[in-house]
């Protein structure tokens, strides 16, 4: 290969020669002198490996990591256990890949795979099927609400205030050249408020969509939002925490036609906000309509048990502009982390979790508020993240914490102007006692 490298001037004459110019400027001719940089690239000059390393762990160590940090922060995304053999599986050559698996012949192990976190998917959502899988919660949510509109032929959606801001952002960037009109319903004690969906659900009414636990931890009456939906001929879509539904009851128990949520606490790690995983689980009847991968159990000609993508007719590859979706790849490794952290658990360790995660987060708020530094938002029940009101600027408080080894908890008013000094907290199972103790001690000390 060596004789191919222009690593000479006489080299690099003859290559200029063979097509038929003098000098390396004359390739650039095309492009204008006022455009052109007069001088060098100002980076610095080469060093070695090892300098190189030691720089980048220089650069590093000005990070804040949750390994080092107690983490209080949670809004979508969340600092929750991941058991040691999941990044050691995930390593494997044969799942180390972002790509489709078309071909089954060679695809059965990852076919498998995907097949299991389906059906453990659909268990978790009390739901028939479940794809695998989309970009993320947000636009799980936004593709439940286009099929809700492709199913129903209505197009106005209502969605809750309370939902995650950057999920309604998603929705409404969907819907944008859609045609399917986007309509925000509000909120009364940090819920959805019934007076106001009742008043604006219609014949026009394609679905309504709610989180639950909601953007502020809240747990929301999903069952009666659900029939008032089903009352008006309207499809009711849950968005909702995967570690919550080891202890509530499913959306499918409780009437929703579509789940979908954020599979990140299933885990996967927080690696500054993504690539993270949306689960999309439905009733049978909107299997042709539900966008994403399915995998389907079979048999071969041998009578065996195999794997494979099935109704493939929704996609498009196949039905082109008439897809009922554009997704084009899947979360597979994302996938296959939740798939692991979903196995090792268990049933019951995933409850554990859950129960740790509430019994936690309601001692983190009983003593918040006992410092008289922070004041209740809201009187609704709450799983692992709840919303209090700081006597002081939430910014500077978390400014303050940061430098205690503390990664507070997320301010409010960003989203929502009207919840002045509003602060919601997230308590995983991660968290001791003595790290919520800190938290609460420190916080006190800094309204």
């Amino acid at each position: 290969m060596s004789d191919y490298i222009p690593n000479t001037e006489a080299q690099q004459q003859e290559m200029l020669a063979d097509i038929g110019m003098t000098k390396t400027e004359d390739l650039f001719a095309d492009i204008p002198q006022k455009v052109r940089l007069k001088r060098k690239l100002d980076i610095p000059e080469a060093v070695s490996e090892m300098e190189l390393s030691a720089h980048m762990r220089q650069l590093a160590s000005r990070n804040r990591n949750t390994d080092e940090y107690a983490c209080f922060l949670g809004a979508g995304a969340y600092d929750h256990y991941i058991p040691a053999c999941i990044p050691s599986l995930l390593s494997r050559q044969e799942f180390y890949t972002a790509y489709t698996p078309y071909q089954p012949e060679i695809s059965q192990g990852t076919l498998q795979a995907i097949f299991e976190y389906q059906t453990m998917i659909c268990s978790l959502t009390g739901m028939d099927v479940a794809n695998a899988s989309m970009y993320d919660g947000a636009s799980a949510l936004a593709e439940a609400a286009s099929m809700a509109c492709q199913t129903t032929g209505r197009h106005e959606i209502l969605v809750a205030a309370s939902a995650h801001p950057e999920s309604r952002q998603v929705l409404s960037s969907y819907s944008r050249f859609s045609g399917n009109k986007v309509t925000e319903l509000c909120y009364q004690d940090g819920r959805l408020d019934m007076v106001s969906l009742d008043e604006k659900l219609s014949a026009n009414t394609s679905a309504v969509i709610l989180q639950s636990p909601n953007f502020f931890g809240i747990i929301e009456d999903v069952k009666e939002i659900a029939e008032m939906a089903h009352r008006k001929g309207a499809l009711c879509i849950v968005s909702c925490d995967p570690i919550s539904l080891a202890i509530l009851k499913s959306p499918g128990e409780l009437g929703a036609d579509i789940a979908v949520g954020e599979g990140q606490p299933l885990g996967n790690p927080l690696s500054f906000g993504g690539p993270y995983l949306g689960f999309f689980a439905a009733r049978k009847k909107f299997l042709r309509r539900m966008p994403g991968r399915i995998v389907g159990e079979t048999v071969d000609k041998n009578e065996r048990r195999a794997f494979v993508l099935t109704v493939q007719t929704r996609e498009q590859h196949i039905r082109r502009e008439k897809a009922t979706s554009n997704i084009c790849s899947n979360q597979a490794l994302n996938a296959l982390a939740a798939t692991i952290y979903l196995t090792v658990m268990g049933k019951q360790g995933l409850r554990k979790v859950a129960m740790l995660c509430t019994q936690k987060a309601h001692y983190a708020y009983q003593h918040l508020l006992e410092t008289g530094a922070f004041t209740p938002c809201f009187q609704a029940p709450f799983f692992k993240e709840f919303t209090v009101q700081f006597n002081g600027d939430v910014s500077n408080l978390n400014d303050k914490l940061m430098e205690q080894g503390i990664i507070g908890g997320f301010a409010l008013e960003k989203e929502y102007p009207s919840l002045k000094n509003g602060y919601l907290v997230a308590v995983t199972e991660k968290r001791t006692k003595e790290e919520i103790d800190r938290f609460v001690r420190k916080a006190a000390t800094l309204c």
